[in-house]
């Protein structure tokens, strides 16, 4: 059973086939490579390009990097309409009608998000390759009604990394091995792994992410992205495969938190939280701001270290105030609880999922229908690692069970009151402070991903607890990015922005990856 045989089923607009025909001369007059959102649309309306054309580039980048040189495989399809509707946006802009900042922006979408193109939502998965589906999940119609081109769908971990406690990140039965954009042996981290390299290898303007636990942070900070994992309700997660309703969000991956916030503001379900300090990203300052600073976590690489001590001295430069913070004793008791819980809501959320799916294009119906056509699939899908915790989440019973109950509530004591709502209620402090995971390890087939580097247990603990929390590039260790995590209160995603734009225009951190051929 070949992946490429299950795209074409489904309809794809297929990275073998039609990408090898693009004419890569038709991109040549433009160069989207590091461009911001504002200086595309900026480039737009100045006539030196037309959204056909900037989607015809993006198409000759990914099929020149992606399908071929170094394959990056972080393209899982593309959408055969991008350009019709590229066009369309044209002759509106001819017509002196702007639909605003995203108006003929390219961008990609994680493949687990439904669009009504004919593209698959796959979530990576062989079992869902025929999957299409009739209507555009709300995040992704906001999009497309703001203006922006869905160029197409990014590779991921398949489901979501939920599979195998051994899995490789940025691996799928569909697309294979997502490499990393910096360094293509080593790992590009996950879930979200095609969204971070797609857009930090600048095959699309930016690109959409989804998390659970990391899936967005992760990724953009080994890729030298800003990724903002929103406050848990402002983007609708209708028409997005899931793991947890009460964890899962979208939100952007983007190589400037200019481009985050256009794109948050596109996507949510109401106004972004800016708190007491106004609304302008580009007018806020940091005089005044207090940000609570976590310990450096014993596992961050020296190099790491090192970057984080420069950050805090930037951010108290541009006159924040840092307080230092020890991190809660709850947060010890959240790892378990947290994965006991994911178990039972995994399996509750993706049967009702899988049950709203046409019979015609997808067989299975049931976790325990996934389970077993892995293994009638097992060359394809369990051939890098297995599907252990498929069969731990199917072992358990419905959210009614008293273990759910009893692990939820420990969650929301740990995460919330007792973690981060503590936190933030110290010393008038508005916002955390950590360093990022990094730098990244090695691509491994073997042992699977270590899960190192560092990972600071705020950017955890507001997953579990629905915090907003971002990631923004603090520099290169080894030639690799890391970044700083910042959290906020519930529903002050727009104040992380304003922090995270602050220390980016005083540091100007990021480094551009350099694609070798």
């Amino acid at each position: 059973m070949d992946r490429r045989v299950f795209i074409k089923a489904a309809g794809a607009f297929s990275l073998a086939a039609t990408v090898d025909e693009l004419s890569f001369a038709a991109a040549q007059s433009f160069d989207p490579t590091e461009q911001s959102i504002a200086a595309l649309q900026r480039a737009l309306r100045s006539g030196a390009v037309t959204s056909e054309a900037l989607t015809t580039a993006y198409f000759a980048r990914i099929a020149r990097f992606d399908h071929h040189g170094p394959e990056y495989r972080s393209v899982l399809a593309l959408n055969p309409g991008a350009l019709g509707v590229a066009r369309a946006l044209d002759l509106e802009r001819k017509s002196n009608k702007s639909r605003g900042p995203l108006h003929g922006i390219p961008i990609l979408l994680k493949d687990n998000i439904e669009t009504r193109d004919p593209v698959a939502t796959t979530a990576g998965s062989l079992a869902l390759a025929r999957s299409l589906r009739p209507v555009d999940a709300p995040l992704a119609a906001r999009l497309r009604a703001a203006g922006a081109v869905i160029l197409g769908k990014a590779n991921l971990s398949e489901w979501a990394n939920f599979r195998s406690t051994h899995s490789s990140s940025g691996w799928s039965g569909v697309g294979g091995q997502v490499r990393n954009a910096y360094a293509p042996e080593r790992n590009p981290s996950g879930s979200s792994a095609g969204s971070a390299v797609a857009a930090a290898a600048s095959f699309c303007a930016a690109a959409i992410g989804t998390e659970t636990n990391g899936s967005i942070l992760s990724p953009s900070s080994l890729n030298g992205l800003v990724g903002l994992k929103p406050t848990v309700g402002l983007i609708s997660g209708k028409g997005v495969v899931p793991i947890s309703p009460r964890q899962d969000t979208a939100g952007p991956m983007c190589r400037t938190v200019a481009d985050a916030a256009v794109l948050a503001m596109a996507m949510a379900e109401r106004p972004l939280g800016f708190g007491v300090h106004g609304t302008d990203l580009e007018a806020f300052r940091l005089r005044g701001v207090r940000i609570g600073a976590m310990p450096l976590p014993k596992a961050a690489h020296p190099g790491t270290a090192g970057l984080f001590a420069d950050a805090r001295a930037a951010l108290e430069r541009e006159g924040a105030a840092i307080v230092d913070l020890k991190n809660p004793p709850a947060f010890d008791e959240l790892d378990e609880p947290e994965f006991e819980a994911l178990l039972y809501e995994f399996k509750a959320a993706l049967n009702d999922y899988l049950a709203t799916l046409d019979a015609s294009q997808v067989e299975v119906k049931t976790l325990a229908d996934l389970i077993a056509f892995n293994r009638a699939h097992a060359d394809e899908e369990l051939a890098v690692f297995g599907q252990e915790i498929f069969e731990l989440a199917e072992a358990h019973g419905p959210l009614t069970d008293l273990g759910y109950q009893k692990a939820a509530a420990i969650l929301q004591r740990a995460a919330d009151t007792e973690g981060l709502a503590a936190l933030l209620g110290q010393q008038g402090v508005e916002v955390l402070l950590a360093p990022s995971n990094g730098p990244a390890e090695l691509i491994d087939h073997v042992w699977g991903d270590r899960r190192g580097g560092g990972w600071s247990q705020i950017a955890g603990a507001a997953a579990i607890a629905g915090y907003p929390s971002l990631t923004v590039p603090a520099g290169l260790v080894c030639g690799l990015p890391v970044g700083i995590t910042l959290v906020g209160n519930r529903n002050q995603d727009g104040l992380l922005l304003q922090v995270a734009r602050a220390y980016e225009r005083a540091t100007n951190a990021r480094v551009p990856p350099h694609l070798a051929i």
